[in-house]
């Protein structure tokens, strides 16, 4: 397949395109050109702005996936104005470039949802869903809550309390929907979801991320 993804220099995209690689796939990444550099060998390089869809849009057609994966790093409390300023509108451009270039599928790194805390990060994805959503595009959403890896193990330490609620029927669901993932299995269920393109929308929650990572 000729996949094409959007914040491949990042956390996640460094691991998930050399995966792609890996498994035969045809990857092109949109990157800043002071990141060019960053990216895997054997991968195409596309120069652009993954806020403005007319900087790479005439780069994609023919792909059969945009993978959107840019997204502010480390996301807190205080990167509320950000998170619309840079999350949803590059989600928004992947949108716009998608459609114009005749995409078929559209791959969203998303954030498990409804949740207590970080509102505005929880409401700028969800917003991203609902544009995704009203354009008929076929996608996928994927919702992970934390991805463990390298730099990102803080959440280690809640794991006996994450045992203790897994097992409490009143937040069994709760537990499961915010469970802690690896990178290896978040880049297991994104191969999966970039090889088995919907026909509509499927959302894989952090349960469907699990078993799709085996």
């Amino acid at each position: 397949m000729h996949v094409f993804v959007t914040g491949g220099t990042g956390y996640i995209g460094s691991h998930l395109i050399p995966e792609l690689l890996a498994r035969g796939h045809r990857v092109t990444a949109l990157t800043r050109q002071e990141s060019a550099n960053r990216l895997a060998p054997g991968c195409r390089i596309v120069v652009g702005d993954a806020l403005n869809a007319a900087s790479y849009v005439q780069q994609i057609e023919g792909a059969d996936v945009l993978v959107h994966l840019v997204g502010v790093a480390h996301p807190g409390p205080r990167k509320a104005a950000d998170f619309r300023s840079v999350d949803l509108a590059s989600a928004g451009a992947a949108l716009t470039a998608a459609m114009e270039a005749g995409i078929n599928h559209l791959l969203y790194l998303s954030v498990a949802q409804p949740a207590p805390v970080m509102q505005a990060y929880i409401a700028a994805r969800a917003e991203g869903e609902r544009l995704i959503r009203a354009s008929g595009i076929a996608a996928s959403f994927l919702r992970p809550w934390y991805v463990l890896g390298p730099g990102h193990h803080w959440p280690l330490l809640l794991l006996p309390a994450y045992r203790l609620f897994e097992h409490l029927p009143p937040t069994r669901e709760a537990a499961r929907r915010f469970g802690l993932i690896d990178i290896e299995q978040m880049v297991r269920a994104l191969v999966r979801a970039v090889e088995n393109p919907p026909t509509g929308v499927r959302i894989w929650g952090v349960p469907e991320i699990l078993l799709a990572a085996g």
